[in-house]
């Protein structure tokens, strides 16, 4: 069975299309290769952050995007959220919006 990628909505679809062209290509890239080889490609690709919760470290030459992502059963990778990084540390409403849509989605897995 291979990996599969969803949204949480279709805003946070909508949200990942939307970034710039450099990032977009690196996301869609690094995609790729979750979906053959797994969530984990490493750092600087992936990171866990807590509690089941990962980032997708997006470079490029327009700037650093992240994607808050979790995982479910039957090898499914749930994209939470995304935003585009202006400072040097992740802000805490980023990665509380990310732990909020994560535990509803693992909650109505259950």
């Amino acid at each position: 069975m291979t990996w599969r990628i969803e949204y949480y909505s279709s805003k946070v679809e909508e949200d990942i299309l939307q970034l710039p062209a450099g990032l977009l290509a690196r996301y869609f890239r690094l995609t790729d290769l979750m979906l053959e080889f797994g969530t984990n490609l490493g750092m600087p690709h992936t990171r866990a952050i807590e509690h089941g919760l990962f980032e997708l470290r997006i470079k490029g030459k327009e700037g650093i995007a992240r994607t808050f992502y979790c995982t479910k059963v039957g090898k499914k990778i749930v994209m939470l959220h995304v935003f585009v990084k202006k400072t040097q540390k992740t802000p805490k409403k980023e990665l509380k919006i990310a732990f909020e849509r994560m535990t509803e989605i693992l909650k109505n897995d259950a």
